[in-house]
């Protein structure tokens, strides 16, 4: 039976992420609760002290379920704190009204191919000529040209021009960047020409934040300076400092693929392994472990492990760990010591409290999951296989100490490969369901591939940190003695050159896994967050059979299993039938998807192929979504499947009865009246209202694809407006979708 009492921590942070749950879910229309949660708290303190010591157990079961109504309350209350958008002086009461507005940036400097991304926070704007301080947060781009530099952390600037709330995901099954936006209290989104906005000064938000920024450059240059080869300074700068500017697609997409994505990013593997070094190292300090000594030790690996979290950004991951190990530090050092889960639960308490939209960030639930299914999982597979002790019983007193000895080291050795392997698989379980849920795809060859990169890269990090350390003693040397360090310079080259083959070997190890095993991906898995419940409920079930070992559960299980059944069979039945054309919303393409039931057929109607990640980001997800067996392209129509027939500047499409009309130019006038269901114009077509209702009549609506300019369709909307059209502009409100009539 499951002890709840030693787990208060557990009881209180489940409290907590329910309220704020059911605030995102439910709560943005509820009035402010913070009078309500005093209150309760007051009644819950006077309550705790009248019963005083000789309550009854009913009594304080009362209070128990009373306190956690207070921490369900106290996060749905956080989380409307948190919300920016309740100010009344936020952004989004201003429209498009702001004529210019003052910020400072305030974030990390994306560099991407064509542009410099990063987030600026608004402290006033000017409407109607006047100046008023205003809150709020805009996500901006600005293009990498000869006029533009590279936005850097508190720079003050005078922006011209009202941003643009953020949009909806735009085709089917796309990714919703504007919900993740919100959960970051961003709102709005600016594309910024190098004209439109002036420096005005600097102005740091956060002096912390600037220094771990400026010192992550500088260590940044290290590994620049010492690793040579392009694709392993990226990783090792990736590994180490958690900096991923420089990594390039195909290695994301290969550690996606096998499974070991967290590698290159800074996660709680790092903080993890940094916190043994620095134990390790105190450990060996002599004198006395008094109360001054521990304390003092403890002091400093505070100063370590949260110096290393402000130097690599201060992730969700990372916040876990450091948060999780500073309660482990702070209670070694005074002497008390409490269970794994109640330490977990306590630092995911404190994160959710300083910020409660860390419970939808990703990483913060990959990272918890991860760890709890390690915490309560990876001694049970473990103790499935005396891997140890078998090797161990091969000994015997007659065998040479040679053979003994052999033995005695298979036995260390298979039995840290079974404690990684038993690692991996009790990682892997808390995460599938989410794994599924957000990245549709798991690999099976994790195992392979974790068994091996894992171990070489946690040396690396290693010994990239000793690069890091050494080279700081190098350059301090050559300050006072300029001769010393340039001769001591080869110890940081000689460390470096271990760093980069070390990565070197686990990279090419990486990309030979998934080329060996190509099959072992399996892909475009699509799991909605009812049928994601679903599973986590399943795995629950499983492991509450295996622990109390009653077959009602493993009925429980086979029951969660009959209905996520169900549920993917019913959704297919809802497809099988389901007939859609779309046209998608790809910047400056052309591009029809024509799908029936799992099927589709995508067509680039300007002959032009799309790119990988055209198709990645914009088609894949829509397709994941319908759980799609079967998706071709075209390029053109001559290849494509959809009847058509050119008539001048025009094509007509028949598709399941549906009329769509493409037209690319002029419009040939017309004889007589003919029907059309869609009609899409396409390349800025010079077509007049009087033209198009001469021939097809006003009935039909007029979708603007994305390859028209901004300029011609706020043109023509109007005027089409006026004659009587329905517009749509794919561009601005995403993929039009119709169905052709039954």
């Amino acid at each position: 039976m499951i002890q709840w009492a030693p787990y208060a921590f557990v009881r209180l942070t489940l409290a907590l992420a329910a309220g704020i749950l059911t605030y995102l879910y439910y709560g943005t229309s509820l009035p402010p609760l913070t009078g309500l949660v005093i209150g309760l708290s007051i009644l819950y303190a006077g309550l705790q002290l009248w019963a005083g010591r000789k309550a009854s157990p009913a009594l304080l079961d009362g209070l128990g379920l009373l306190a956690l109504g207070v921490v369900y309350l106290v996060g749905l209350t956080l989380t409307q704190q948190a919300t920016e958008s309740r100010a009344p002086n936020h952004l989004l009461r201003f429209g498009n009204r702001i004529e210019f507005y003052r910020a400072v940036v305030d974030d990390y400097t994306v560099i991407r191919p064509a542009t410099y991304a990063s987030t600026v926070r608004v402290s006033a704007v000017r409407v109607a000529g006047k100046w008023q301080a205003a809150v709020g947060s805009i996500r901006v781009s600005i293009p990498r040209d000869s006029g533009s530099t590279v936005p850097q952390y508190g720079d003050v600037w005078l922006v011209r021009g009202a941003p643009a709330p953020s949009k909806a995901p735009l085709n089917p099954g796309e990714f919703d960047y504007r919900r993740y936006l919100q959960y970051h209290q961003v709102y709005h989104q600016q594309f910024i020409h190098p004209d439109q906005y002036l420096k005005l000064g600097v102005d740091v938000p956060s002096q912390w934040t600037a220094l771990g920024m400026r010192a992550a450059r500088v260590l940044d240059g290290v590994f620049r300076q010492y690793v040579h080869a392009k694709r392993e300074y990226a990783l090792a700068s990736a590994l180490v400092l958690g900096i991923k500017d420089d990594v390039d697609q195909e290695t994301r997409q290969a550690y996606a693929n096998t499974g070991t994505t967290h590698i290159m990013a800074v996660s709680g593997l790092q903080v993890g392994l940094l916190f043994a070094a620095v134990t390790w190292l105190l450990s060996l300090l002599p004198g006395r472990r008094g109360p001054l000594f521990r304390f003092g030790t403890a002091g400093l690996g505070l100063a370590v492990i949260w110096s290393y979290a402000l130097l690599t950004g201060l992730s969700a991951s990372v916040l876990r760990a450091a948060v999780m190990f500073t309660f482990i530090i702070v209670g070694r050092a005074s002497g008390r010591q409490s269970n794994i889960f109640n330490t977990l639960a306590l630092a995911a308490f404190a994160l959710l409290c300083y910020n409660p939209f860390l419970l939808v960030d990703v990483g913060f639930q990959l990272s918890f999951l991860a760890v709890l299914s390690i915490v309560y999982l990876q001694p049970r597979i473990v103790a499935r296989l005396r891997v140890r002790e078998f090797f161990l019983d091969q000994q015997r007193p007659w065998q040479p100490k040679a053979v003994q000895k052999f033995w005695k080291a298979s036995s260390w050795f298979w039995d840290m490969v079974w404690q990684a392997t038993a690692l991996s698989l009790a990682a892997q379980v808390a995460t599938l369901p989410l794994s599924l849920h957000y990245f549709h795809q798991f690999p099976l060859s994790f195992l392979a591939s974790n068994l091996i990169a894992v171990p070489i890269s946690s040396a690396a990090v290693y010994v990239g940190l000793a690069l890091l350390v050494v080279k700081g003693l190098v350059a301090v040397v050559a300050l006072a003695l300029p001769a010393v360090g340039a001769w001591l310079n080869w110890l940081p080259q000689a460390i470096g050159f271990v760093f980069e083959w070390m990565i070197w070997f686990f990279n090419e190890y990486i990309f030979w896994v998934g080329q060996a095993l190509p099959g072992a991906l399996l892909k475009e898995i699509h799991l909605s967050a009812s049928q994601t419940w679903l599973l986590f409920a399943g795995i629950m079930a499983l492991l509450i059979f295996f622990e109390v070992r009653h077959l009602a559960w493993l009925g429980v299980v086979c029951a969660l299993a009959g209905v996520l059944a169900g549920s993917k069979v019913w959704a297919a039945r809802q497809l099988a039938d389901d007939r859609k054309l779309v046209v998608y919303s790809i910047p400056r393409r052309s591009v029809l998807g024509f799908w029936q039931g799992p099927a589709g057929d995508i067509v680039m109607a300007d002959s032009l192929p799309l790119s990988e990640t055209e198709r990645t980001y914009r088609i894949v997800p829509g397709s994941i979504q319908r759980e799609a067996r079967r998706v071709l392209y075209f390029q053109g129509w001559p290849q494509a499947p959809v009847p058509a027939r050119r008539l001048g500047q025009t094509t007509l499409l028949v598709w399941h009865g549906l009329r769509v009309l493409l037209i690319d130019g002029r419009l040939a006038a017309a004889r007589q009246p003919s029907r059309a269901d869609v009609i899409i114009l396409r390349r800025n077509a010079r077509v007049w209202p009087e033209q198009l209702a001469a021939a097809f009549g006003t009935a039909a609506p007029v979708v603007f694809d994305s390859s028209c300019k901004s300029w011609y369709v706020a043109r023509q909307d109007s005027i089409l407006r006026a004659a009587g059209f329905r517009t749509y502009d794919v561009t601005m409100r995403g993929a039009f979708i119709v169905a052709p009539r039954r």
